[in-house]
């Protein structure tokens, strides 16, 4: 399966860290957060790496060449940030099949298996990592409602009344048919075409969305704070030196 990997921001909020590499290649626990990404979408079997690069995107070129552990890696250009829909769009020409979507500033130890498994098993048109936040910190993310099933009936972006505390995570697989609902979105009020815009496409079209509880935890590397919970988090389950 290949996996397409969004790394083209500039990651204002991340400064000082940010000022001379893009948010991609702040190190956590001594290696850059696309390096943490790659490891694990190589544990998923990924056959393909195409990673959308913006700002100082030759840091991450220059880095990682043309492949990671034997896995090739292909850049596609993100030139104006408007979202991740948009960049999305980047990669379309290049995927074909079934797909993994990570966030290229994210942190995991969690249950990806999982959402690769569900993609390939019940041929569902999507499957998200999603997890239960606090009430008061839902209105931050993308906001998953759903059925008794377990299937996503409906996602909204950082909105004021969340119908719910169940957040999407930064990791999906999608078929091809998402391209097609990005091309439909229009800009959201913070002039973004948005991924969870995208979704409410595919699902007011009648397709699948599975949601998988994480097991585990994952860290968004949104402020520099962040990055030192990652670290703390990944160095807690480091074993132990003889």
């Amino acid at each position: 399966m290949h996996a397409v990997v969004l790394a083209a921001g500039q990651g204002t909020r991340l400064r000082p860290l940010t000022d001379d590499k893009p948010k991609g290649m702040v190190e956590v626990d001594g290696k850059p957060i696309l390096t943490h990404c790659f490891e694990q979408l190589a544990e998923l079997d990924a056959t393909q790496f195409h990673v959308v690069v913006g700002y100082r995107k030759e840091d991450v070129i220059s880095h990682y060449g043309d492949e990671f552990e034997g896995i090739p890696i292909t850049y596609a250009h993100q030139r104006e940030q408007a979202g991740l829909a948009h960049a999305l769009l980047t990669v379309e020409e290049d995927i074909g099949e079934e797909f993994m979507l990570m966030l290229g500033d994210n942190v995991f130890d969690a249950n990806l298996e999982d959402v690769v498994r569900r993609q390939r098993e019940q041929r569902t048109d999507a499957a998200f990592l999603v997890e239960d936040v606090p009430w008061e910190e839902a209105s931050r993310y993308g906001v998953c409602d759903t059925n008794k099933y377990g299937e996503i009936t409906e996602v909204l972006e950082k909105p004021d009344d969340p119908p719910s505390n169940l957040v999407m995570t930064g990791f999906y697989t999608f078929t091809p048919a998402i391209f097609h609902a990005c091309h439909l979105v229009q800009p959201s009020d913070r002039g973004e075409y948005e991924i969870s815009d995208a979704v409410d496409l595919l699902l007011k079209s009648g397709r699948t969305i599975d949601a998988i509880r994480m097991d585990g935890w994952r860290i968004d590397v949104g402020y520099p704070e962040d990055r030192e919970r990652a670290e703390a988090r990944l160095q807690e389950q480091a074993p132990a030196a003889d």
